[in-house]
């Protein structure tokens, strides 16, 4: 592989396998108010946050890691102020304390936080606004969850990102510039040396939650349901329940952190467990399941480059194939050429999001672990059908010519075709 194109796939992959605690969108929310109050340099006597819509869905239904079970964008801003650490970013609640949750419920009674739509923005917009008497101080994240793009104090700019030539640096992380080809060259000539750390982080965080929503009882515990339907759980059963659990726990506030992809922990963690259990079954060796985990998440990458960070599509859809792939090039790694591995996870691809793409989502909360079982449900069985040489006609709905038209026509269908889903669905969640 060329070594420009070498650079672009690692560096995008490390700069997608990010740790966060908690859902993404309210750590966001947390992370922009704890630099806020950094910035104002006290403690504020107010604040306001101002959300797109997109986020507003995000955060509605889902638990504040570390809040003990407290809900909102109120609740995540105000904690975040009181007691995040910016500097740790996607994991700014991490350090919160019993006197921290004390304060934020006193400041949360008083009103001491306005939240207010944000409209005409990007899908993924936050703005804190802190206050102490005539001081202010604003924070501005915009495109991705620790894209801090703008701050501001007492009215002058100490921070502005604007979109400018791109660096030399920036050329290197091109996600334009990556296929399913070049994501399987990458896989097979990789030097797993240069991902080992990234990748065993990422097995190591998302199996250790997907433990603890097994074990504990979180959100409606679909996990430990699956496991529960069948005396001996079948592989597929345990792989759903796996990634299933992960999210019961995430969603219902589990302080253990995660490693994300696209910027979301139940991508992560649904792109990791069905992988992890297939490669436990067939006692993989480690170097090959760190193929497979660069492959898929690369896979993912490439799939909501068109369909966008936060949109109507469910992201547990593209996250469940890319497992799938994964899963797939694994199985076939030793006895198939570099061809028919691609055939088989490009059918994969196309088999699964021409089925299951489009399910909608309608915020994070505790049935985004039932729709990552369904999704690695209908991930799996596309998978086997792509093995046994089954996959849906071209020009059949969604279904192109060829897996990278298909890629490009679901994700078109996800960003601009449910846009108006995306606004239907927040209007019903704010009551309008």
């Amino acid at each position: 592989m060329d070594r420009m194109q070498y650079v672009n796939h690692l560096n995008i992959l490390k700069g997608e396998l990010k740790v966060a605690l908690g859902c993404t969108e309210p750590i966001a929310i947390a992370y922009a108010g704890a630099k806020a109050r950094e910035v104002l340099g006290v403690m504020p006597q107010s604040c306001s946050v101002r959300c797109s819509g997109n986020m507003v869905k995000n955060v509605k239904g889902v638990v504040v890691p570390n809040s003990n079970g407290l809900r909102g964008i109120a609740v995540a801003a105000v904690l975040g102020i009181v007691g995040g650490n910016p500097a740790l970013e996607l994991a700014v609640l991490e350090e919160i304390t019993d006197t921290h949750r004390e304060t934020a419920k006193k400041l949360l009674a008083e009103n001491f936080c306005d939240c207010i739509l944000a409209e005409g923005v990007e899908n993924l917009y936050v703005e804190v606004t802190v206050y102490d008497g005539e001081q202010s101080a604003s924070v501005e994240i915009q495109e991705y969850h620790s894209n801090i793009t703008r701050i501001v104090k007492n009215g002058t700019v100490l921070l502005e990102k604007k979109q400018e030539k791109k660096t030399s640096e920036e050329v290197a992380t091109d996600k334009s510039k990556i296929n399913l080809h070049s994501i399987l060259e990458f896989a097979d000539t990789l030097d797993t040396a240069d991902v080992e750390e990234v990748i065993t982080r990422q097995l190591d965080y998302n199996i250790s939650i997907s433990k603890e929503g097994l074990q504990g009882n979180w959100g409606v515990q679909a996990g430990k349901s699956l496991l529960d339907q069948e005396k001996e759980p079948s592989l597929r059963i345990r792989a759903r329940a796996a990634a299933a659990a992960g999210s019961d726990a995430r969603m219902g506030g589990c302080p253990l952190p995660v490693v994300i992809n696209s910027g979301s922990g139940n991508q992560g963690i649904t792109l990791t467990l069905p992988l992890y259990t297939y490669a436990e079954e067939y006692e993989i060796p480690m170097e090959l399941r760190i193929r497979a985990l660069a492959l898929a998440n690369l896979i993912a990458v490439h799939q909501k480059k068109y369909i966008g960070q936060l949109s109507a599509y469910c992201g547990a859809v593209s996250a469940a194939t890319a497992s799938a792939c994964g899963i797939a090039y694994m199985l076939m790694h030793k006895a198939h050429t570099q061809e028919e591995i691609y055939q088989v996870i490009g059918d994969t691809i196309t088999n699964s999001i021409c089925t299951i793409g489009g399910m909608v989502c309608d915020g994070a909360k505790s049935s985004c672990a039932t729709k990552i079982s369904a999704a690695v449900e209908t991930a799996i069985t596309s998978m086997e059908l792509a093995m046994g040489g089954h996959v849906f006609y071209p020009k059949e709905g969604l279904t192109m010519d060829n897996v990278e038209d298909t890629i490009y026509a679901v994700g078109r269908m996800g960003r601009q075709g449910m846009l108006s889903t995306d606004l239907e669905i927040i209007s019903i969640m704010l009551g309008k």
